[in-house]
Order: C-alpha cells, then sequence, then structure tokens
C-alpha cells in the first residue's frame, strides 16, 4: 500500500499564509465591499425598470392576491364555524357574495345608477362654474394656468415618451383592449383560481427560492398574507361606517344625490387620508349649488365624520389590525400614485401594510441602547 506524502494530504504552510493575507488584505475588503454595493445597486435597478416596465401587470397580479386572500379567509371562517370541506366553504362564500350583489342591483341599482348619472351631471355643472368664476379673477387665472387639463386647467398634458411609452405598449392591454370592466373580471378571476388552491401557487414561489431560504421565505409569505387580511377587514370596517354615516348626514340636511354620495364616501375611504378629501369635494360641490348654508353644514358634517373616524375608528380597527404610520402612508401613496398611477394610489395602502409585516420579520430589531 503506497503512503500518502504529507504535502499532498495538508496544504502547504505557505498556501495557510496566501489565504490569510487575502483574507486580512484591507485592498480585498474594500473590493468585496463594493462588489456586493454594485450587485445592490444593479438589482434595485432591475427592481425598479421591472416595475416601471410592467407596474400595471403587477398591479393586477397584487389585486389578484388581495383579493384570494379575503376570499380564501372568509372560506378558513366558513369551514371553522360550519365543520365543512375548504371546497364547499368556498362555493358558500362566492355563492353568498354573488347572491347579495345581484339583490342589491335587482332592489337597488336603478336608483344607484340615477344617481350617479345625475351625480357626474351636476359635478360637470359645478366644475365648469366653478372654472369660469375663477377665471374672472387674476389669482384664480394664475392657479387654473398651473393646473394641468386633466385637472380642468390650461397647462397641457405632456405626452409620454421614452420608458413611458415603452410601458404604455407593454402593458397597455390591461387598460385598452379589456378596459376597466375587463381588467376587474380578470382581477375577480384570478383571484378566485388563487383562492381554490393557493397552496398550488405559494409552493411554486418557495421552489424559485434556494433551499437554505425556502423556510424564512415561507414565513415571510404567511406574514404577507395574515397582513393583507387584517387591513382589508378593518378598512371595510371603516368604510362601511363612514359610508353609511354620510348618507344618513347628507339626508337630514337635505342634499341631493345622498345614497350615491354616500357610496362615493365609503369607496373612496378605502384610500386612507386622501380618500376622505376624495369622497368628501362631491358633496360639499353639491351642497354648494344649493346654497352656502348647505355646503357649510356637509363640510361640518364630513369633518364631524373624519374625526370620529380618527380617533374613534381608526383605533379600535388598528388594535386588531394594521397600525400603519400616517406619514408612511401618505409617501407610500404618493411614490406608488407617481409611478404606477391611479391603480398604484389605489393600492399602495395594503401593500405598504404587507411590506411593513415583512420587513419587520426579516429585520432585527433595535436593541434598548440602539433606540432614539
Amino acid at each position: 500500500m503506497t503512503a500518502t506524502s504529507p504535502s499532498a494530504s495538508s496544504p502547504s504552510p505557505g498556501a495557510h499564509e496566501q489565504a490569510r493575507n487575502q483574507t486580512t488584505d484591507p485592498r480585498a475588503a474594500q473590493l468585496a465591499r463594493i462588489y456586493v454595493l454594485l450587485r445592490l445597486a444593479l438589482t434595485m435597478t432591475v427592481v425598479v425598470m421591472l416595475i416601471w416596465v410592467v407596474g400595471d401587470v403587477l398591479m393586477v397580479i397584487f389585486a389578484s392576491t388581495l383579493v384570494a386572500v379575503i376570499l380564501h379567509n372568509l372560506a378558513g371562517i366558513v369551514e371553522r364555524r360550519a365543520r365543512i370541506p375548504y371546497w364547499l366553504a368556498l362555493t358558500t362564500v362566492v355563492s353568498v357574495l354573488i347572491a347579495a350583489l345581484t339583490g342589491l342591483i335587482w332592489s337597488s341599482g336603478p336608483e344607484i345608477s340615477e344617481q350617479a348619472v345625475k351625480l357626474r351631471t351636476a359635478l360637470s355643472t359645478q366644475a365648469h362654474s366653478l372654472r369660469d368664476s375663477m377665471g374672472h379673477s387674476s389669482t384664480g387665472r394664475m392657479i387654473l394656468d398651473n393646473l394641468p387639463a386633466s385637472l380642468g386647467g390650461n397647462q397641457p398634458s405632456s405626452g409620454g415618451g421614452g420608458f413611458g411609452s415603452l410601458a404604455g405598449s407593454m402593458t397597455g392591454f390591461v387598460s385598452s383592449a379589456f378596459g376597466a370592466a375587463g381588467t376587474l373580471a380578470v382581477i375577480l378571476i384570478a383571484g378566485l383560481y388563487f383562492a381554490i388552491s393557493p397552496e398550488l401557487y405559494v409552493n411554486g414561489m418557495l421552489r424559485l427560492v434556494p433551499h437554505e431560504y425556502r423556510k424564512g421565505s415561507r414565513d415571510l409569505l404567511l406574514t404577507a398574507g395574515r397582513t393583507l387580511w387584517a387591513w382589508t377587514a378593518g378598512q371595510a370596517l371603516d368604510m362601511t361606517v363612514v359610508g353609511l354615516l354620510s348618507f344618513i348626514g347628507l339626508w337630514c340636511i337635505g342634499v341631493p344625490l345622498a345614497l350615491a354620495l354616500g357610496v362615493v364616501a365609503g369607496l373612496a375611504n378605502f384610500i386612507p387620508y386622501i380618500g376622505a378629501f376624495v369622497g368628501a369635494i362631491p358633496a360639499v360641490l353639491i351642497a354648494l349649488s344649493q346654497g352656502t348654508r348647505e355646503g357649510f353644514m356637509v363640510m361640518g358634517l364630513y369633518t364631524a365624520i373624519q374625526f370620529f373616524e380618527g380617533n374613534v375608528m381608526a383605533p379600535l380597527i388598528q388594535r386588531h389590525a394594521v397600525q400603519m404610520p400616517p406619514g408612511l402612508t401618505i409617501l407610500s401613496q404618493t411614490i406608488f400614485g407617481t409611478i404606477l398611477g391611479v391603480p398604484g394610489l389605489i393600492l399602495a395602502s395594503p401593500l405598504t401594510a404587507a411590506l411593513l409585516a415583512t420587513a419587520d420579520r426579516a429585520i432585527p430589531k433595535l436593541k434598548d441602547d440602539e433606540r432614539v
């Protein structure tokens, strides 16, 4: 039997010294840090470019995921309470939702549709009157000259070019070929399929993750799902209360189209903070057409509703749901709204809530001596 030489079985002292020098060499350490920074910058650039180019598609995917989370959790509640299989619970939930929507359209659809048409006509009339009155003053003309044409001003809208046109050509099928109704149908159908077998899609995503990171990625996905459900449930309750209070208050004041305005206020409240102003503007304009007194009463009504929502409803909801800093919420709405337009503005809050929850789970918490 041939003996193995020491030089073949163990590395030479020179090799150990060379490896130690490479490890402790300041220049090598600096190059390693530069490599990490370049890789991080490249990754962030690719992510930003992906969002810029296919942002509409990503918003559709996220909206479908949000629908799937809602259906999955509602079916889970029915499954636990009624002790029936998941597929039967999901079928029950979908059937009840379709029946409720059909009943609402059958009973109140004509009235809501008629009020919506009247509301649009009244708002258009009020907008033209406001623009004419602003045109008779120097301050009003200055405001109109700096407002874009899409908001009723005189500033021409800039045509999209470069990457904007590229994004429109690649993802414009969502808005041009299908339209809003088609996009909504895609979201609902995709969300239903996601909810039928969520484990199929989640496991498929986890297979794309390296083996050593799969357990952590699974925890982050589950955390994001629970956060989206908590945010949606809390926001649905908040929207319902705001919508009912707005309808009752407007009806008591005697403002026309109270039902449609209440629906608008409730739906607009899906967007925190900004939605409150968006929902109040139509009601104030309609009330001002009735008189200055009615306009101030509606302003007071919406101020009282938002005070109640912000100081009573929101703390109760956040105690059991998701607590998001107001500054970060508004900043995320600005960023996503600027990059992705109206869909980004609408979905900014649930997306930010999911990102905050996953970041809180993934990043170690500060120690006591590290806090400000």
